[in-house]
């Protein structure tokens, strides 16, 4: 992997007060964003985004305290981005789990101080001889950060090619809650999912989402928005969406945690995954010279 060539990013694209661009942990480039209505931090590698917190709030998203940091290795929480499949390629199974692009080091294209105090940074991610030896398609794409007391991320998909291209994606979200057990999820009533925990059996949701151990779920036909309700931090959760028809559900649960390495057993109890995606039976087809948006909005609001 290329190494970032921090001096000369920063000379380009660092904006005074408001973004820099340093070497975090692992040696790993990391954009550091602070402005007058939030703190972001965002790794090159990957596009990932480890930390967003608004001013006077707790932190919104969860990283786990044993993450890994290191080159072309995946980081445990965060929002990693998944692109572009989502889970196991659909005909290569030795093809890297959820793609390729959330290992992969991204380039910063621009940024900018927004006029209401926000700040924009966008990466977008080179082909390279591994990437191309899996996804050949001329299919460039950028993600889009907007950095405010509410966050953006819009993931841009471009078919530059002659034929049709399915993608399947995820902007695959942890948010820190304060206990598991006690938060709703809504915004899913009503609709299919694909309950992983039971060998893809199709099921109904019911109201309100409980968590009440491991749950692993592809809500599919989800276009519509999200919340979390969580009473032990006294807040809400806002999860706005466009371009993504599934929603992914996910904590593993006391026992599968303590058997990750970089999560552990009590670190479940503080995260729930509720990822705005396109996956399953609900992958986009991009027509030649067409592109696709996959964008949320995160907000948080007292209760």
């Amino acid at each position: 992997m290329t190494k970032v060539d921090l001096p000369a990013v920063n000379q380009k694209f660092a904006i005074e007060g408001h973004l820099n661009f340093n070497n975090g942990p692992g040696g790993l480039a990391i954009a550091e964003i602070g402005n007058l209505h939030a703190s972001a931090n965002i790794f090159l590698q990957g596009a990932h985004l480890a930390s967003w917190t608004p001013r006077r709030q707790q932190p919104v998203i969860w990283l786990s305290p044993l993450a890994r940091f290191a080159e072309g290795k995946t980081i445990r929480g965060g929002v990693p981005v998944c692109w572009p499949w989502f889970a196991s390629h659909p005909s290569e199974a030795n093809f890297p789990f959820h793609g390729f692009a959330r290992t992969s080091l991204w380039e910063v294209a621009e940024t900018a101080k927004l006029d209401d105090g926000g700040t924009l940074l966008v990466l977008r991610l080179p082909p390279n001889e591994a990437s191309l030896g899996v996804w050949p398609n001329p299919t460039p794409v950028e993600i889009r950060f907007t950095v405010g007391d509410t966050l953006g991320i819009e993931l841009v998909t471009r078919n530059e090619g002659a034929a049709p291209v399915i993608i399947g994606q995820a902007l695959h979200a942890y948010f820190r809650v304060g206990d598991v057990r006690q938060i709703a999820i809504l915004g899913l009533d009503g609709h299919p999912y694909i309950d992983k925990l039971e060998e893809g059996k199709r099921k109904q949701q019911e109201g309100r989402i409980r968590i009440e151990g491991e749950v692993d779920r592809i809500y599919l036909d989800a276009g519509g928005d999200c919340q979390i309700e969580d009473p032990s931090l006294k807040r809400r959760i806002l999860i706005g969406k466009q371009g993504s028809h599934s929603t992914i559900v996910w904590n593993p649960g006391a026992e599968k945690a303590a058997a990750i390495a970089d999560m552990g057993e009590a670190c479940h109890a503080n995260m729930v995954c509720v990822e705005t995606a396109n996956a399953a039976d609900d992958v986009v087809t991009i027509a030649p010279g067409a592109e696709h948006k996959l964008s949320i909005r995160y907000s948080v609001e007292n209760l």
